[in-house]
């Protein structure tokens, strides 16, 4: 029976006669385990205190796991109703609700990312990489919510955009580029 530090208890191990045959060779065995547990990106999550972690505890991942669920269900439904509901007070709620899920997911995300990669770079850059994942959550809800409050179609206008044919020059505008013939 050992005494599990991440627990605060005493916790037994099951351990196999023959692998372990002596007292030492279990005691460096459970410190090794110990080591990992306190190195391992899930105890680092749970041991944050910084407001800018958002991947830390449960509720992260369960927020985290809502939101992409929302957004799997929310984002279809909202690009294929119809456009005549488009510049309505509820196209704009709908856009900039959409936007604050996806500026959350993605923070969340990127806090986990961080947390599990950037200490293996430096473990003093894991701060500013929270601060920059910060900052980007914000630069995302603020622009896609300026795109869904600009009163060209939203975010479903911007997206139908993308796959909309560019428009032809005009013969006037062709007749100006020649030297004004």
């Amino acid at each position: 029976m050992f005494t599990d530090p991440t627990q605060g208890n005493s916790v037994e191990y099951e351990t196999k006669p023959a692998m372990i045959s002596s007292p030492r060779v279990a005691s460096s065995l459970l410190r090794l385990r110990q080591r990992a547990i306190k190195t391992s990106p899930s105890s680092r999550r749970a041991l944050s205190s910084s407001p800018l972690a958002g991947d830390a505890g449960r509720k992260a991942t369960h927020v985290h796991h809502r939101i992409t669920t929302l957004l799997t269900l929310a984002v279809p439904a909202y690009l294929l109703v119809p456009s005549s509901y488009a510049d309505s007070p509820v196209d704009v709620g709908l856009g900039v609700a959409i936007a604050g899920s996806i500026a959350a997911h993605s923070w969340i995300g990127m806090n986990y990312v961080a947390t599990d990669y950037v200490p293996k770079v430096s473990k003093a850059l894991v701060g500013p990489a929270r601060v920059f994942n910060a900052a980007l959550g914000v630069a995302t809800f603020v622009g896609l919510g300026m795109i869904a409050t600009n009163g060209r179609g939203g975010i479903r206008g911007a997206v139908s955009g993308l796959w909309r044919p560019k428009a032809s020059p005009s013969k006037a505008v062709e007749g100006e580029g020649e030297g004004g013939k």
